[in-house]
């Protein structure tokens, strides 16, 4: 005789269920980055490894022009690569990664990749730099939940520890990076030390 399979219904929802909040717990803890190959950048001309569990975070302000879209931010994060490598002779752009006005993550050198951001800070931090001039400019809500959300994946990563010290330009470098309005909603940032 035969036998006829039975479908367990709730073995089923359960599944379901949880494909469901594994879906949901990427989309609200993983950072989307904008890749290098999606907004156009240029291959580096030489690369050194950066160390994980970082003791440091330096947030930093491009101090150019503000982008608002995904386009007009890609194209600023090619002309910012274009200066960096053709102007200042660096192998790539300066920052790990960068921020936009549409508030999405960058790549700039990316994880694991030695910065040119901060002189001497260069080995032992991670360089997020927010696009815009933020003496003028305000960060909106969508780049502070981004820039927290690229910490908190460089923490989850290994890439700075857990107890890391977040910093502005400023205060490790001769400079009025990252601008006013950024160096004040930084300092409220759990991080940030004095």
């Amino acid at each position: 005789s035969l036998v006829k399979p039975t479908i367990n219904i709730m073995s089923c929802k359960s599944f379901l269920t949880l494909i469901t909040v594994l879906l949901c717990a990427n989309a609200v803890f993983g950072v989307n980055i904008i890749s290098r190959a999606q907004w156009g950048g240029r291959s580096a001309t030489s690369k050194s490894t950066l160390a994980t569990g970082l003791s440091y975070a330096v947030i930093h302000h491009t101090a150019g022009v503000y982008c608002s879209t995904q386009a007009a931010c890609s194209l600023q994060m090619r002309n910012m690569q274009n200066y960096h490598m053709d102007s200042l002779g660096w192998a790539d752009i300066g920052y790990n990664f960068l921020i936009g006005g549409d508030g999405q993550v960058y790549e700039g050198r990316g994880w694991n990749t030695l910065g040119a951001h901060a002189t001497n800070w260069n080995s032992k931090s991670i360089g997020i730099s927010f696009m815009g001039n933020y003496n003028t400019n305000v960060p909106t809500a969508a780049q502070i939940a981004a820039a927290k959300a690229l910490l908190a994946d460089a923490v989850s990563r290994g890439q700075i520890k857990s107890g890391y010290i977040l910093y502005g330009h400023r205060q490790v470098g001769s400079t009025e990076c990252p601008g006013d309005n950024l160096y004040a909603e930084i300092k409220k940032w759990a991080n940030w030390r004095a």
